[in-house]
C-alpha cells in the first residue's frame, strides 16, 4: 500500500476512535460540555433532539439559540427537528413521578440511534452538565442503551464546569431558559411546586415505562 493512503488511513481510524455524539438540550448547555471533550482530544459533534421542550414557542427559541451557536461557533450540530410531543406526552400520562426518566430515556435513545448509524466512537448528553439532573439515573439508562444498541456511552461529570458555562454563555448573550422544559418543569419553577422523589429503574425496552429493570 501507498504510504500516503496508508497515513491517511491510520488518520481515518484514529478520527473514529475519538469521534462523540453529543445530546444537546440546549445551547448554553453545550458549551462546556464541549469544550471539556475537544480538551480529551475527541472531535465533538452535536444532536439536537428534545420532543420534551413545551410550549413549541420555547421550542423555536432553544433550536434557534442551537443554531445561532453553531453558525457563530463553527460547531457541527446534527437536527432531529422531530417534534415528538404526543409520544413524550403518552409516554409520561399517569406516571408523572417517573416523567424524568422518560425523557431521558427518549433523548438518549435517539443519540445512540444517530451515533451508531454515524459510526461514531460514543456518545453523551449536556443533561451532565446540569447539577438539576439526576446523574445516577442519566447513566444507568445511557449504560443500558449502549448495551443495547451496541455504542459506548461517555460518561462524564460536567458539573464542575457550571459556573463557567453560565459566564460564557451570557458573554455570548445566549437565550436562557428560565425552567427545564416539560410543561410540568415549567409549573415546578414558577408555582415553586414541591414534587415527590421519583423511583430509579431503568428503562429497557421500546414500549418505555412499561417495562422497566429495577436499578
Amino acid at each position: 500500500m501507498d504510504g500516503r493512503i496508508l497515513r491517511q488511513e491510520v488518520v481515518k481510524r484514529t478520527d473514529m476512535l475519538k469521534k462523540v455524539l453529543v445530546h444537546i438540550c440546549c445551547a448554553p448547555c453545550f458549551l462546556y460540555p464541549r469544550a471539556a471533550l475537544l480538551k480529551e482530544g475527541y472531535q465533538v459533534l452535536g444532536l439536537f433532539y428534545n420532543p420534551n421542550i413545551q410550549p413549541y414557542s420555547e421550542y423555536q427559541k432553544r433550536l434557534q439559540t442551537v443554531q445561532e451557536l453553531e453558525k457563530t461557533g463553527g460547531m457541527r450540530i446534527i437536527y432531529r427537528d422531530s417534534y415528538d410531543l404526543d409520544e413524550f406526552l403518552r409516554g409520561v400520562a399517569f406516571r408523572e413521578e417517573k416523567r424524568c426518566l422518560h425523557c431521558y430515556y427518549m433523548r438518549l435513545k435517539e443519540t445512540a440511534i444517530v451515533a451508531r448509524r454515524g459510526e461514531f466512537t460514543c456518545f453523551t448528553s449536556t443533561l451532565l452538565y446540569s447539577k438539576y439532573q439526576d446523574h445516577e439515573s442519566i447513566r444507568r439508562i445511557g449504560t443500558s442503551l449502549a448495551d443495547k444498541y451496541g455504542i459506548p456511552f461517555l460518561y462524564r461529570d460536567f458539573r464542575s464546569g457550571w459556573k463557567e458555562g453560565i459566564e460564557r454563555s451570557k458573554t455570548l448573550s445566549l437565550y436562557r431558559q428560565g425552567y427545564c422544559g416539560c410543561i410540568y418543569s415549567e409549573r415546578d419553577r414558577y408555582l415553586g411546586y414541591k414534587r415527590p422523589k421519583q423511583n430509579k429503574r431503568i428503562i429497557t425496552e421500546d414500549k418505555g415505562m412499561e417495562n422497566e429493570k429495577t436499578a
